[in-house]
């Protein structure tokens, strides 16, 4: 099967998105000059926040959390007003290849068909690892599931712990994007150097970002993975200094590079990505451009797009693994992710950023915001 016309690809060309719009808000108003108004949070407790404009009219919200083994959903008419549907997808379903621990679902139309990309720990670990997870794909006839595992097994083994898939469409190719787990990745570097002096960390491990082609049908890799993005490896590199927050704070002896974002968007493969531990304060958005689908990408000088505000007198922490989408109404682009407040607390919730690419190609996001704000 190949990919139709019909499938709902995140692609961002020329300033379109290709098939993908969302927003949504916990407080809803009319200003002055007759625009829905919201403000951040969300009234959604998910991490790693994903939304579906689907052939029904309806836009779905998927995320990380919720479910005890699996994935809720939200779904909206007007882009402001969010309902729950329940649980769309379980890991008890027989025959499954998961055991716990599902991660980042993100989902794409084909054909009337409702493809769900996940991660999840896989049940076979002859070796006993702590962190097995895989990536795998389910299928429902129906947005709101249920969605039922399209194989017993991840779609490929990589021979280490991989999460958050992300899709792109090219030329007519597809391109999955993950990241491999810190796990049992431990790499040296001028920071793991300064953190052994510092008497915080002994080592460093780190994850990254791959690229691989993949078959119009989703189930097949083509060709070797394709190492793309991973934190730096100088002090004097500029980005070092907002990649490795959680090190130098001695939060935890990891770097991460994860949840990436592609769209293209003039001709070029911009790639949103997030640094730092994912449960800290320090979790925090940059972005990586390139000619081609695997790279290479060169990371922007204006890293981190977004990030904790609580410095300039803010409430926002742990701002991390976004999404893109432009509304269908007015075309503005957004930024959709998830963050914490003080309120929230550990709690991830969702939040929705204007965001801007300017005629340079620097991209830019007006966030995080807790303050009301018009659509």
């Amino acid at each position: 099967m190949k990919l139709s016309k019909s499938i709902t690809i995140v692609m961002l060309t020329a300033g379109v998105l290709a098939g993908l719009s969302a927003t949504g808000c916990s407080s809803r108003g009319k200003s002055s000059s007759g625009s829905t108004t919201y403000s951040n949070p969300l009234p959604v407790t998910f991490g790693d926040p994903f939304i579906l404009s689907a052939s029904d009219g309806k836009y779905y919200m998927y995320g990380t959390g919720g479910m005890e083994k699996g994935f809720g959903a939200y779904s909206s008419d007007n882009l402001v007003d969010w309902h729950f549907e329940g649980q769309v997808y379980s890991g008890n379903q027989p025959g499954s290849w998961t055991v716990k621990n599902y991660w980042a679902p993100e989902v794409y139309e084909i054909d009337g068909r409702y493809y769900m990309f996940f991660s999840a720990d896989w049940k076979e670990n002859p070796t006993n690892e702590l962190e097995n997870f895989r990536i795998g794909v389910a299928v429902a006839d129906q947005p709101t599931g249920p969605f039922t595992e399209v194989s017993d097994k991840p779609l490929f083994d990589p021979g280490y712990p991989i999460i958050d898939a992300n899709i792109l469409q090219h030329d007519g190719r597809t391109y999955l994007y993950y990241s491999r787990c810190c796990y049992k990745n431990p790499v040296e570097s001028e920071v793991a150097e300064w953190a052994r002096v510092q008497n915080l960390f002994q080592e460093i491990e780190e994850s990254w970002v791959y690229g691989v082609e993949i078959s119009n049908d989703f189930t097949t890799v083509i060709g070797e993975p394709v190492l793309l993005l991973q934190p730096p490896s100088t002090m004097a590199d500029p980005q070092t200094e907002w990649e490795s927050r959680s090190v130098t704070s001695g939060e935890v002896n990891r770097r991460w590079t994860e949840g990436s974002f592609a769209f293209e968007y003039n001709g070029k493969i911009y790639m949103m990505y997030s640094a730092n531990f994912f449960g800290g304060e320090n979790y925090a958005v940059g972005y990586a451009v390139a000619d081609n689908p695997l790279g290479p990408f060169a990371k922007a000088d204006n890293n981190p797009v977004l990030e904790k505000n609580v410095a300039s007198g803010g409430e926002v922490t742990g701002t991390g693994h976004n999404m893109v989408f432009r509304t269908k109404e007015e075309g503005k682009m957004y930024t959709v992710y998830h963050g914490r407040t003080q309120k929230t607390g550990n709690e991830r919730v969702v939040f929705i950023d204007e965001m801007n690419i300017d005629e340079n190609g620097v991209l830019t996001v007006d966030g995080p915001s807790t303050s009301e704000k018009e659509l």
